[in-house]
């Protein structure tokens, strides 16, 4: 999903005494208005992706943060066999409800949607349906790694979660997986209101706020601002959520860097792009999106 939540509730982990407004569905409700137009959003980066997984030769893929199933169902679409599992309930009956409405499509009758926690996916394995020897492809979009919480020195709980995406990823296959430019965040103070992912004409304004801990960025809050005006001037009973908050724990693009190489190993090919293009140091993107290919010969 697009910047989906993977609830630090459903991990036993308080939420920094932040409103987490996914597990009330506060988020979920008002998820829409914030993508912006569907179709003018996939665009910008459908055909990079489509074209990705189709020169890897892949089929089948496993989405691990699918929230309301935005990527999921272009995937769908496009001719993929798709699983997609996420940890927040409320973001998932979104997905459940698109499934049944076109329940008599072939691909939509056959999508397995569960709840899935990233922690303890290697046990749930074998109660998710999966292609014999794992999947090709395994997606985690929308800066959706970053509300992974972890306070240990070693990082003992990321590990754990890159460790069980490559146990999801066939030999040969590939996991996609993408954050924010924390580097950007951290030195600037700011975040970019429209990205890759948001073509919103309501999002007026994102106010960043970075805890350091002992020196060291442990939390980035974002406050998105909305301008739903022209939504209630012909229906002014109607109420719409204008503000909401999302906490991250921001990785560097060099630490995300080296987790991800220490679980597919150092033989693994890693590609980094910037906002869906091939990553210039010189340029500044919105977005990191990496491609690491688990190798043949494991």
């Amino acid at each position: 999903m697009v910047d989906s939540i993977y609830r630090t509730r459903s991990l036993g982990v308080p939420a920094e005494g932040l409103s987490d407004q996914y597990a009330d569905g506060k988020a979920a409700r008002v998820w829409q208005l914030y993508i912006g137009c569907k179709q003018q959003r996939t665009s910008q980066y459908s055909e990079w992706l489509c074209n990705l997984l189709r020169k890897k030769g892949c089929s089948s893929v496993l989405d691990v943060a699918c929230g309301t199933g935005v990527d999921s169902i272009l995937l769908l679409e496009e001719g993929f066999k798709v699983t997609s599992v996420d940890a927040s309930d409320k973001m998932l009956k979104f997905a459940l409800k698109e499934r049944w409405n076109r329940r008599k499509e072939e691909a939509f009758d056959n999508w397995v949607v569960e709840e899935a926690n990233w922690l303890t996916l290697a046990e749930d394995f074998e109660e998710i349906p999966h292609p014999e020897g794992g999947f090709d492809t395994v997606i985690c979009l929308g800066n959706s790694f970053a509300h992974l919480p972890d306070f240990s020195e070693e990082q003992r709980e990321h590990r754990i979660a890159f460790s069980n995406f490559y146990r999801m990823v066939k030999p040969g296959g590939i996991l996609i997986i993408d954050h924010r430019n924390y580097d950007a965040i951290l030195d600037t103070g700011s975040a970019p209101a429209k990205n890759i992912y948001y073509n919103s004409d309501y999002i007026k304004d994102i106010k960043t706020s970075n805890l350091y801990v002992n020196g060291k960025p442990k939390m980035v809050t974002l406050d998105y601002f909305m301008d739903v005006s022209s939504l209630t001037k012909d229906n002014p009973d109607k109420e719409f959520q204008t503000h909401f908050r999302l906490s991250y724990y921001p990785h560097r693009l060099k630490a995300f860097t080296g987790l991800l190489k220490e679980a597919f190993g150092e033989k693994a090919e890693h590609q980094v792009f910037g906002d869906f293009r091939e990553y210039d140091p010189e340029d500044t993107p919105a977005y990191f999106i990496h491609v690491i290919q688990r190798p043949f010969d494991e």
